[in-house]
């Protein structure tokens, strides 16, 4: 059966060398706990201790942020406002894959670890960047279905010798930092039907490791949790959104959040709050704190009828790890209904407000607010709104509970224009605090959308998407003819956009003041594709990558573009500094992928002009020579299609099936991942019904299809996709 598998595979042109995913998943059995004599590991040995003293190692690099606040700040100073033009290329390690790398490595004693898609490891020598060992998870393609934004993966967490990362398929490893042997493995998932998947890097909180999970587009119920730290055997779990209460309540948290929901509420939906990021633990005070996700539904007249704050989405949770208890919340978004997820990075530190020092949290989530909440009580402080925005209009200043502008953003009844847009004023990309400034540096968008719900209810999709609302991008430019079908007799862009926003789309770095609740300075980067995470430093440096291809340092005080290295490829990650033998190194991952840049690179990215082969680089003072990735070849004529058979009403249809599941991944744009559906070869053709239903490319991300979709279904989907192809075939033979 292998055989035949790999001949058919390389019938349609694919080799064992072009493939990034492993061969089909093999299950990793449940481990016996570790025993001393079995394993005595020497490195990765990070403890309490060290993290908490983590000023007094300034060339490591213990969490993905650096430090338990997560700040992203570094003391180090050997590259610098005066020496930084020296910086220049030092080591690379290709990850052969093509999907997109968002995680901050970790540094520990000359070692590196850090993840790429679907939580592969790498382990690394950080003076040289030779592979030490790698650990694949053997993910099944299938998981692909359950996953949001692409296979992504944000980090692992290191601890006490042994490094822990999930697997997009909801199984938490613990291996040997020394060699990469699973210790143990658990699998975190209540519900396989439900549309989980698990894209971001577990947290080592006191004596257990905790991780969340993502799938608020599709019918998740989220939740967080814990497994020891020695064993892998299960701690506590805490949920986020209630389930149906006639079923009871799993601890006291939820009967308080079910009094916040309509009791009628779309319980089979799983309601969402997933947290798939976000995750950060306080050693002093013994507290984790979580940012909780957005809404399924998105639509609340659909998810709540009769409103209510819905807790606890789109909010901070801070609980103790020790018992899974909650010790309080604030809710950033009450009501949720426009992704406004809370699970963008929080950091931790400490502030002088009116002259007392505070330890604080602060976070800049979706909704374009800078928040600053006193992490003991969670105490409200101050927010300001960082992009212009136009969904709240007030804090109450006694509570700090958010008034809201329900009525211009309430898109239940008619379209409504809301800013900022689903894809969020500042998504995943790690921000950076600096001591050096005390300014944090955020990478931000404005965009807008106009949201619609086109259809009274919605039928759950089993493990599929279920927003349920029309999303329509806004930009200067935007006509009415352009508008989707469910808005054109509906919209008038001229009263819809009086008195709103300035439409033009834009994505900058903003220095902001957390104290004064204001900006310093902007600077604009490429556009809405182009954003990264930002790494600080004590040098007077900000810097970050580029989507353009670009390694960039900044004045962290003005913004000036001090120094700027071509590496070809898209960066979306934050950068990690570290010193091995008295030398400073800055690495970072380079690879497009996840948000709102999945499958589909912008024409002015690296990605589009080089390829979105993956790598992690380190740069260091008086390196060598960056090599240069040649740019692609121009993309091949399109192949003419086979003859179109179907009627219209058939194609119609195809397309419609086609939108709501496939074009999640195939959005079908030159040089986009997955391939474009419009090349596809006549041998693609033949075996369409076989690769969409029998999962014949399942081992090569490809997920299965045939609980969802009938033969005359995919019969459809392929006649839409010859259709497509014609249209694009002859208006090339046009050309």
């Amino acid at each position: 059966m292998l055989r035949t598998l790999c001949l058919i595979i390389i019938t349609l042109g694919i080799t064992a060398c072009d493939r990034e995913q492993p061969a089909p998943a093999v299950p990793v059995p449940q481990a016996a706990p570790a025993t001393p004599a079995k394993i005595t590991p020497v490195s990765g040995q990070i403890d309490r201790d060290r993290l908490l003293g983590v000023a007094a190692e300034p060339d490591n690099w213990l969490t993905t942020g650096r430090d338990f606040g997560k700040t992203h700040y570094s003391p180090l100073e050997q590259i610098n406002r005066s020496t930084v033009k020296r910086l220049a290329f030092a080591w690379e390690y290709k990850t052969n894959t093509k999907r997109g790398l968002e995680a901050t490595p970790i540094v520990v004693d000359g070692r590196l670890y850090t993840t790429g898609p679907f939580g592969v490891v790498y382990a690394l020598d950080a003076a040289t960047g030779a592979e030490i060992w790698t650990f694949d998870p053997q993910v099944d393609g299938q998981a692909l279905r359950k996953a949001c934004c692409d296979a992504v993966n944000r980090g692992v967490a290191v601890w006490q010798g042994r490094v822990y990362v999930a697997a997009l398929d909801g199984r938490l490893f613990a291996l040997d930092a020394d060699t990469g042997t699973v210790i143990w493995t658990a699998d975190t998932f209540i519900d396989k039907e439900r549309g989980y998947a698990i894209t971001g890097a577990p947290e080592i909180a006191g004596k257990v490791v905790v991780i969340g999970n993502g799938g608020g587009e599709l019918d998740a119920r989220g939740y967080i949790s814990a497994y020891d730290l020695a064993t892998g055997n299960f701690a506590w779990r805490f949920f986020i959104v209630p389930g149906d209460p006639k079923l009871g309540f799993e601890h006291p948290e939820m009967e308080l959040a079910a009094s916040t929901w309509d009791p009628n509420s779309r319980w089979d939906m799983g309601l969402g709050g997933t947290a798939w990021d976000a995750l950060v633990y306080d050693p002093e005070l013994n507290l984790l704190y979580v940012g909780t996700g957005n809404a399924a539904l998105y639509n609340q007249a659909d998810r709540s009828p009769t409103g209510g704050d819905n807790l606890f989405l789109s909010s901070i949770l801070a609980i103790n790890p020790d018992t899974g208890r909650m010790a309080w919340y604030y809710q950033e978004v009450p009501g949720e209904s426009w992704d406004y997820t809370a699970t963008q990075p929080i950091i931790l530190a400490d502030l002088e407000l009116d002259g007392t020092i505070r330890k604080v949290l602060m976070h800049a989530p979706k909704n374009g607010f800078f928040y600053v909440l006193d992490r003991v009580t969670g105490k409200f402080l101050s927010a300001k709104n960082y992009v212009p925005q136009n969904w709240l209009k007030s804090f109450d200043p006694d509570t700090g509970a958010p008034v809201m502008n329900k009525e211009a953003i309430d898109y239940s009844q008619r379209p409504a224009l809301i800013f900022p847009f689903v894809g969020g004023a500042h998504v995943w990309h790690p921000m950076a605090y600096s001591h050096h400034s005390g300014l944090v540096y955020i990478p931000a968008a404005h965009v807008g959308n106009i949201l619609f719900d086109p259809t009274p209810g919605h039928e759950r999709r089993i493990g599929l998407r279920n927003e349920g609302v029309s999303i329509t991008l806004v930009d200067k430019g935007l006509t009415d003819t352009m508008l989707p079908p469910e808005l054109q007799t509906r919209v008038n862009l001229a009263e819809l956009t009086a008195g709103q926003p300035d439409l033009a789309q834009r994505s900058f770095i903003v220095a902001w003041d957390p104290v004064a609740q204001e900006s310093v300075w902007e600077v604009e980067t490429a556009g809405m594709f182009d954003r990264a995470g930002l790494l600080a430093t004590a040098g007077g440096l900000v810097i970050t990558g580029s989507g353009t291809g670009y390694l960039r340092a900044y004045n962290d005080q003005t913004g000036e573009l001090l120094h700027e290295i071509e590496v070809r490829s898209s960066i979306v990650a934050a950068p990690a500094t570290y010193t091995v033998n008295g030398e400073q190194y800055i690495v970072l991952m380079a690879g497009l992928g996840g948000g709102i840049y999945t499958y589909a690179p912008d024409p002015k990215s690296a990605s589009y002009q080089y390829g979105n082969d993956g790598r992690i680089i380190a740069f260091k003072l008086d390196g060598g020579t960056m090599p240069q990735r040649e740019p692609l070849p121009p993309d091949p004529p399109y192949p003419e299609p086979p003859p179109l058979t179907a009627s219209a009403a058939t194609v119609a249809q195809g397309e419609q099936l086609f939108r709501e599941s496939c074009g999640t991944c195939h959005v079908n744009a030159p040089r986009g991942y997955p391939p474009d559906l419009r090349r596809l070869t006549p041998e693609k053709h033949a075996l369409f019904a076989d690769i969409v239903l029998k999962g014949l490319l399942r081992p090569l991300a490809m997920p299965q299809w045939d609980d969802v979709y009938s033969e005359d279904q995919v019969a459809a989907i392929h006649a839409y996709l010859i259709a497509i192809a014609w249209e694009t075939y002859r208006a090339q033979q046009q050309e």
